[in-house]
């Protein structure tokens, strides 16, 4: 179907006005698919300022997009109002290095193939997922440290790291962040899953469980356990070893940034925030009680009154 004028006009002003456009799901702040975060990662290691528009804000341009470019899936990249491609395309050409010629970047230079450690277990899986149709085992690592895993074909510019019989085939980017890196498998009852252990990752944000929290603490383990919650809610439930991070705000944050400090609240959501805050100020060993209190009162200590 034709597209309206209206909308023809609407779609012509955004892809001119911007030298660099991404109609994707979500944003480059917050993408809403892989497709689309991949495409977003790969801008920002290129480095050229660049806008998105979110397809899911609006119908009529989620349709018309397609419509537009006679391109049948979103992401789809606009340079120089000229329309480049959807995802499977600007990959082969940021791994080429023609999409930094495109816009105008610095080519890449060549990545030397990361050290990296798969695991005895891991090479048995990653085998035995193996269809034989020839793919080949890729693994991305985007800027924030999300993984993909996953049989593919091959790409003429893939960084091949070798271990334990099993080549992982990286992209530029993903190679320099995988320094070290061990993939590992952990059977379960339900199959089990992979494990990434990578030493490059920036520190998050720990779950603790109340009853690993419990074991800690009669084990008399070095920790400071901290309680975000206000006087009202304490005056409800406490746990005796827990100081109030209003009262004591100065002592904890004066605290060695390598020191452990667990975070609780009623639930576990106000915890992680204030940990998350401390995250961003250089601490390193940062817990949250998942569950808050109300978990403590169920599995750990009975005593302590739900509310």
């Amino acid at each position: 179907m034709p597209l309206s004028p209206d909308l023809q006009t609407k779609i012509d002003d955004l892809v001119q006005k911007n030298r660099v456009v991404l109609f994707m799901k979500g944003n480059k702040h917050f993408p809403q698919c892989g497709f689309s975060s991949r495409v977003v990662n790969m801008l920002k290691e290129v480095g050229v300022p660049f806008e998105t528009v979110n397809v899911l804000a609006d119908p009529a341009i989620r349709d018309g997009i397609k419509e537009y470019s006679s391109w049948p899936t979103i992401p789809q990249l606009y340079v120089d109002n000229t329309f480049v491609g959807g995802c499977d395309i600007v990959t082969d050409m940021y791994q080429s290095g023609e999409l930094q010629t495109l816009l105008g970047a610095k080519a890449p230079e060549p990545v030397a193939p990361p050290s990296i450690t798969v695991t005895e277990a891991a090479a048995k899986a990653l085998k035995e997922a193996d269809d034989g149709s020839g793919d080949v085992l890729h693994l991305e690592i985007a800027s924030d440290f999300k993984y993909g895993l996953f049989f593919g074909p091959k790409g003429e510019s893939d960084v091949v790291a070798v271990s334990h019989g099993m080549a992982i085939h990286f992209d530029a980017a993903s190679a320099k962040r995988a320094g070290g890196l061990v993939v590992d498998f952990v059977a379960s009852a339900d199959g089990g899953a992979f494990k990434i252990d990578n030493p490059n990752e920036p520190a998050k944000v720990k779950p603790l469980s109340a009853t690993e929290l419990k074991k800690a603490l009669d084990a008399g383990e070095a920790l400071t356990l901290v309680d975000v919650r206000g006087d009202d809610e304490r005056r409800l439930a406490k746990i005796v070893a827990a100081k109030t991070l209003l009262e004591n705000e100065a002592e904890i944050r004066a605290l060695p940034k390598d020191a452990k400090i667990v975070f609780q609240c009623h639930h576990g959501m106000r915890s992680r925030a204030a940990a998350e805050r401390f995250l961003a100020e250089g601490f390193t060993n940062v817990w949250n009680l998942e569950g808050g209190i109300d978990a403590w009162s169920v599995v750990a200590d009975p005593s302590v009154a739900r509310y």
